[in-house]
C-alpha cells in the first residue's frame, strides 16, 4: 500500500504548479462534495423520525412536511455531485492537456538516440493513452475518493450517533479486510504495468503496418502482419482478462464482509430494540446509515484498485518527463559569414560499433565536397555530427574557430539545410511544407521551387503552391516529393547545404537541373554532397573517399582515379 501511496504522491507532486491555478474551480468542486455527502447522511438520519413520529406516534404535521424535506436533501445531494463531477472533470482535462504539451515539449528537446531508441507506436501510446490514465486519477479517482470519504465521515457519524454499541459491532469486521485488499492491490499494479507495455507493443505494430502498407501488400504479407498484431492482440486480452479477475473479487469480498456485519448488527440492534434500549427508528436509522455506508467503502476499494492503473502510467510518462538532452546549447549565435569548416581527428561509436575513427577534413566557402564510400563507412555519420544530432566521443568540428558546441542549436540548424534519401512530407500545402519551420513568404516558395526544379510541375497542380498534399505526400511521385525536400532547404537560404543520396528519386534530366543548382549555389556556401551517381559528383571541387570510419582518399575525381585504389573499386562498382 505504501507504494501505491508513493505513486500518488508524485503524481500529486507534479501537478501541485497547476493547482493554483484552478483554486475556485477547486472551490466549488470541494462544496459540491460536502453538499453530495451531506445529502447522504442526513437522508439515513430523516429514517428515524419518518418511523418514530409518523408512522409509531402518527404525527399528521410532519407527514406533510418530511416529505419536502426528503426532496430538498436529495436535490442538494444530486445538485452537489453534478457541481463535483463537472469541475473535477474540467480541472482534469485541462490539467492533462497542458501536461500533455509539456511532455511532447520535452521529447522534442531530447537526442536523436533517444528516437532511435523509442519505436514510434510506443511514444504515442505514452502521450495519449498513459497521460489518459493519469487523468483518470486526477479528474475521477482522487475527486471520488475524497467525496467517498467525506460520505463515510458523515455516516459514521449518523451510525455512532443513533448508538455507539452497535457501531463496535457491525465495524468491527472492516479490519479484517485491509490484507487481502493490499495483496489484490499489488498484483493489479504488477498486471497494469504489464498491460500498459503490451498496448505500447500493440500501437507499434500498427503504426510500422500503415506506415510499410506499400510493401506489405507489395509482399503480399497481409497474413504476415496480421498474425503479427493477433499474438500482441491476444496476449492483451489474457492480461485485461486477469486485470477483470482481480478487480471483480473486491466487490464480493466486500459485501461478504458487509453481511457479516450487518447479521452482527440485526441480532444485537434487535435485543436493544426488544429491551426499549432503542427506538424502532433510531434503528432502521443507524441500519440505513450502514447500509450506505458498506457502498462508498465499497467503492474506495474499488477506486484503490484502479489506481494501479494509473500510478503505473505515471511511473512511465514521469520516466520520459524527467529526461534530460545531452546535447544543450551553446551560448553563442553562429556567424552572419561561415568561411571555413575544419574537422579535427573526429571520432565517434553507436556502441561498441565505431563509425568514425580519426577524420581529418578541411572545407573553405564556396566549396562543394562529395563524400564517397561503401554503405557503413561513417559519410551519413559524418553528416550527423555536423548537424548536430550527436556529440562526438573525441575531437572536434570548428565553425571558423569556434567549436560546433558553442553555438546555439536552433542558430546552427537554421543555416544548415539537409536534404536526406528519405524525404519528409507533411500534410500541409506545398508552400507550408518548403516554408517549414519559418514564415511562409510566397515570392521566396516561388524561387526555392525553381531553384529546386518543381516549380514547373506545381505551378500546373489545381491549387499551385496552395496545393494540399497528402499524407506522407503520396499525391507526389518519388522524385516531386524529393524535390520539394531540396526546395525546403533552400528556402531558407543556409550557409551550409547538405545532400545526403538527395538526388536518388530523380530522373537524369531533373537531377542535371539540380546538379546545376548546386553547383551556382556553391559560390558562397558550403555544400557536402554524399551520392553514388558520379554525374553528380564529378563536378565536385573535391572528393573525400570514406572508408572504415577514416578518410582514405581526398582530392579531384582524377586525382582519385589515379592514386586511389578503394575510389576506383567505387567507380567501376557503386558510383556510375
Amino acid at each position: 500500500m505504501g507504494e501505491n501511496m508513493d505513486g500518488i504522491t508524485e503524481v500529486f507532486r507534479r501537478f501541485k504548479s497547476y493547482y493554483k491555478e484552478y483554486v475556485w474551480q477547486f472551490a466549488i468542486a470541494i462544496l459540491g462534495m460536502i453538499m453530495a455527502s451531506i445529502g447522504t447522511a442526513v437522508s439515513a438520519w430523516l429514517v428515524k423520525p419518518v418511523l418514530d413520529y409518523i408512522f409509531v406516534e402518527k404525527n399528521e404535521t410532519l407527514l406533510y412536511l418530511l416529505p419536502y424535506a426528503i426532496i430538498a436533501i436529495y436535490f442538494i445531494k444530486s445538485l452537489g455531485v453534478y457541481l463535483q463531477v463537472y469541475f473535477t472533470a474540467y480541472i482534469g482535462q485541462d490539467m492533462i492537456r497542458r501536461f500533455r504539451y509539456k511532455l511532447l515539449d520535452n521529447l522534442l528537446g531530447l537526442d536523436m538516440s533517444f528516437f532511435h531508441k523509442y519505436r514510434t507506436g510506443e511514444l504515442m501510446s505514452r502521450i495519449m493513452g498513459d497521460i489518459e490514465r493519469i487523468r483518470n486519477i486526477v479528474s475521477s479517482l482522487i475527486p471520488e475518493l475524497v467525496r467517498e470519504f467525506v460520505t463515510i465521515i458523515g455516516l459514521l457519524c449518523v451510525v455512532i450517533y443513533q448508538s455507539p454499541t452497535l457501531a463496535l459491532f457491525s465495524l468491527i469486521v472492516l479490519p479484517a479486510a485491509f490484507y487481502p485488499l493490499s495483496r489484490l492491490a499489488k498484483r493489479m499494479r504488477k498486471l497494469s504495468r504489464t498491460s500498459q507495455e503490451t498496448s505500447s507493443d500493440i500501437t507499434s505494430v500498427l503504426n510500422e503496418i500503415f506506415s510499410n502498407i506499400e510493401i506489405v501488400k507489395a509482399s503480399s504479407a497481409q497474413e504476415k502482419e496480421l498474425s503479427k498484431f493477433d499474438n500482441h492482440n491476444t496476449k492483451i486480452f489474457h492480461l485485461n482478462l486477469k486485470s477483470v479477475k482481480v478487480n471483480a473479487l473486491v466487490s464480493p469480498m466486500m459485501e461478504t464482509l458487509g453481511s457479516v456485519g450487518i447479521a452482527i448488527t440485526i441480532i444485537i440492534g434487535g435485543q436493544q430494540v426488544i429491551n426499549g434500549e432503542i427506538t424502532v427508528g433510531s434503528f432502521f436509522s443507524f441500519l440505513t446509515a450502514l447500509f450506505m455506508l458498506y457502498t462508498p467503502i465499497k467503492r474506495i476499494t474499488n477506486i484503490y484498485n484502479q489506481m494501479q492503473d494509473a500510478v503505473v502510467a505515471s511511473q512511465r510518462t514521469f520516466e520520459l518527463l524527467d529526461m534530460q538532452p545531452s546535447i544543450v546549447d551553446g551560448n553563442i549565435n553562429f556567424p552572419a559569414k561561415v568561411n571555413s569548416i575544419t574537422i579535427q581527428d573526429l571520432k565517434f561509436s553507436y556502441g561498441d560499433k565505431t563509425a568514425l575513427n580519426g577524420i581529418n577534413l578541411k572545407v573553405y566557402k564556396g566549396q562543394m565536397i562529395a563524400l564517397v564510400g561503401s554503405s557503413g563507412g561513417g559519410k551519413s555519420t559524418l553528416i550527423n555530427l555536423l548537424m548536430r544530432f550527436y556529440d562526438p566521443n573525441s575531437g572536434m568540428i570548428l565553425i571558423n574557430d569556434n567549436d560546433l558546441s558553442e553555438f546555439k542549436l536552433d542558430s546552427l540548424r537554421q543555416n544548415i539545410g539537409l536534404v536526406t534519401q528519405r524525404v519528409y512530407i507533411f500534410n500541409d500545402t506545398i508552400a507550408a511544407n518548403v516554408a517549414y519551420a519559418a514564415p511562409l513568404n510566397e515570392a521566396k516558395v516561388i524561387m526555392a521551387l525553381k531553384m529546386a526544379n518543381a516549380y514547373s510541375f506545381v505551378q500546373n497542380l489545381d491549387n499551385g503552391i496552395y496545393t494540399t498534399l497528402d499524407e506522407y505526400g503520396a499525391n507526389l511521385s518519388g522524385g516531386q516529393r524529393q524535390r520539394i525536400a531540396i526546395a525546403r532547404a533552400l528556402y531558407h537560404n543556409p550557409q551550409i547545404l547538405i545532400f545526403d543520396e538527395a538526388t536518388s528519386a530523380l530522373d537524369n534530366e531533373s537531377e542535371q537541373e539540380i546538379t546545376k543548382a548546386i553547383e551556382n549555389l556553391s559560390k558562397d556556401k558550403i555544400i557536402f554532397v554524399i551520392a553514388h551517381r558520379l554525374s553528380t559528383i564529378k563536378n565536385a571541387d573535391k572528393i573525400a573517399v570514406i572508408g572504415h570510419g577514416k578518410i582514405v582518399g581526398f582530392g579531384t575525381d582524377k586525382e582519385l582515379e589515379a592514386e586511389c585504389e578503394i575510389y576506383q573499386k567505387l567507380k567501376l562498382g557503386a558510383i556510375h
